[in-house]
């Protein structure tokens, strides 16, 4: 007799947990209390919806859902006197049949393979025909989203109106793919994702209920790669029991799934932050001997950088129970020493580099690429720190250079320092120029400024310096301006740069709010009139003017005396 049951449990088939543990009542159903009490409150009342749209994310039951659904619109009891209830029996045919998927009345439908007008038709014309044995006649459509318009604007009309003996329910993970037309002729319930705790909760039920030992560590690991998703949660679980020999542990999880160890994306993280770029590398590379993927590596960064963030702004998020107490002392400290721009830049620098991850060839060279550029990046003070060190820097002297730039917190790769120009409190980075102390050019004015620029041929920076600039401030190594609104918007930039360059000195160009004087133009158009207006007084030109009616004065030129004219004006002095 033993024998016997030893070769029929042999010869049995393997159930996969997820099938084996499938929800069968409303009660069953993990995490999803909001739309069992809506949906226990409607059959109660007897106010059934016609159509129903179940969404979410992959694994979370949505299928299940639906045939809880039919079973529980065909339920008839264990005398077979029943009506709709939000407990269905399980014992009684209907509920037998939908449960083992065999049931005619239940139509199962996968709108991924059969996505036309005539798989609809065949739904439109099995409508007119009652249940053969159920109360209801019930249509799952999976995958609703698959179908083509056509097909929707088939299926409209029935949807509006269909037989009172017909329910339709769908199933999709992409609710914005569904036309409004038919989302607006459908209750529709949104399946959440599990929470953390919850579902570390069921998974080490599901362990216990198997035999199978799991240690706790094991099973956070596995709820935190589910994502939230039951059905992904237990068959990682499945796949976890079958690969170890005895207890299931955090490393053999970690091992199978490529995942990084904790203590090690702690340690990685802060040799990043603190730009130790040699021992991020070395942990890198033993991390992917170890069996961690590369882009699982970028992501599990990510994800810490969200959490310490998180934890910087509330700090009730390191006291969640899925939380170790070596996670939550690391993570606190972390929080409390990194500022808010350098995690912000941090995550947009790792979400640029997850991309370039996924699409090298190499992964694991990206890898070490995006990690160089976060630790030198991590060096760099925020753009605020370098705005607020240029407005606190007094202004040198007229008469005095001004003291050398600081040395760069890092070379940008050919060995160049940087230096501050811009204005209004924005400071633009430009390279430092090698100073040229031998023959290096005069600037002591803004004339001269735009005199040096005309002498290098540079025509059209001379022009808007001219007639689009007003000037605020000059002294020597500072200029203050307020550019009009034809100058080009990188002028403050351009302008800091060439006189560096020629000068050899350390220039700030900012751009200011003030007045500022007249344009160069402007001065030399009104010094032109005031000439015209003195020569206009000069007897021998009014006289002129008045010789000729309508005459008037365009210019007025200084012409120097030859030699020859001041050696006849120096004889008769004489």
């Amino acid at each position: 007799m033993t024998d016997l049951a030893e070769t029929a449990a042999a010869t049995t088939p393997y159930r996969v947990l997820a099938r084996k543990y499938r929800p069968g009542t409303f009660t069953e159903l993990v995490g999803q209390a909001p739309m069992v009490t809506t949906l226990t409150n409607a059959m109660a009342m007897g106010r059934l919806a016609h159509a129903f749209v179940l969404t979410g994310v992959r694994g979370v039951g949505k299928t299940t859902t639906a045939r809880i659904i039919a079973r529980a619109l065909n339920c008839v009891g264990p005398d077979g006197s029943g009506g709709p209830t939000p407990e269905p029996c399980g014992i009684c045919a209907n509920c037998v049949a939908i449960a083992e998927d065999r049931h005619i009345d239940v139509i199962e439908m996968d709108a991924a393979s059969r996505t036309g007008v005539d798989d609809i038709r065949e739904i439109i014309e099995g409508v007119r025909y009652k249940p053969v044995t159920a109360r209801f006649k019930v249509y799952i459509i999976d995958e609703v989203h698959m179908l083509s318009r056509n097909a929707f604007n088939a299926l409209l009309k029935t949807l509006e109106e269909p037989p009172e003996h017909v329910k339709f329910v769908f199933a999709t993970t992409e609710i914005r793919k569904v036309p409004v037309t038919v989302l607006s002729r459908c209750q529709r319930f949104d399946l959440r994702r599990v929470d953390l705790e919850l579902l570390e909760s069921h998974l080490a039920d599901i362990a216990q209920r198997e035999g199978a030992a799991v240690a706790p560590a094991a099973i956070a690991v596995l709820a935190r790669a589910a994502d939230g998703s039951v059905r992904d949660g237990l068959s990682l679980l499945d796949q976890a029991i079958g690969q170890a020999t005895g207890e299931v542990t955090a490393d053999h999880v970690r091992d199978m799934l490529g995942l990084a160890d904790r203590t090690q994306l702690f340690d990685l993280f802060d040799h990043l932050m603190k730009g130790e770029i040699a021992a991020a590398l070395d942990l890198v590379e033993t991390m992917y001997k170890s069996g961690a993927d590369p882009v699982a590596v970028v992501q599990d960064l990510l994800d810490h950088t969200h959490w310490i963030t998180r934890m910087k702004v509330a700090a009730d998020a390191a006291r969640s129970a899925a939380v170790s107490d070596v996670e939550r002392q690391r993570g606190t400290a972390m929080a409390e020493a990194l500022p808010m721009p350098v995690l912000t830049r941090a995550w947009q620098m790792m979400l640029k580099g997850l991309g370039e991850v996924q699409g090298a060839p190499s992964p694991l060279p990206a890898v070490e690429m995006v990690l160089i550029r976060l630790a030198y990046a991590a060096e760099m003070p925020p753009p605020g720190d370098l705005v607020r060190r240029l407005q606190q820097d007094d202004a040198p002297a007229a008469d005095a250079k001004p003291p050398p730039a600081p040395p760069p917190p890092a070379d940008n790769g050919n060995g160049a320092g940087v230096r501050a120009v811009g204005g209004d409190g924005n400071a633009v980075l430009a390279p430092a120029a090698d100073p040229t102390p031998e023959g290096a050019a005069e600037a002591a004015s803004f004339e001269q400024v735009v005199a040096l620029f005309e002498a290098n041929r540079e025509q059209l920076l001379a022009s808007h310096l001219t007639r689009n600039v007003h000037l605020v401030k000059f002294e020597r190594g500072r200029i203050e301006i307020r550019p009009t609104r034809q100058a080009p918007a990188n002028l403050a930039n351009q302008v800091g740069q060439m006189l560096g360059t020629w000068t050899g000195d350390r220039w700030v160009v900012t751009v200011s709010g003030e007045d500022g004087a007249p344009t160069l133009a402007d001065q030399a158009d009104a010094r032109r009139r005031a000439e015209i207006v003195a020569a206009a007084e000069i007897p021998l030109v009014r006289a002129a003017l008045d010789t000729f009616p309508g005459a008037t004065i365009e210019a007025v030129r200084e012409i120097s005396p030859t030699p020859d004219a001041a050696a006849d004006d120096d004889s008769e002095e004489a």
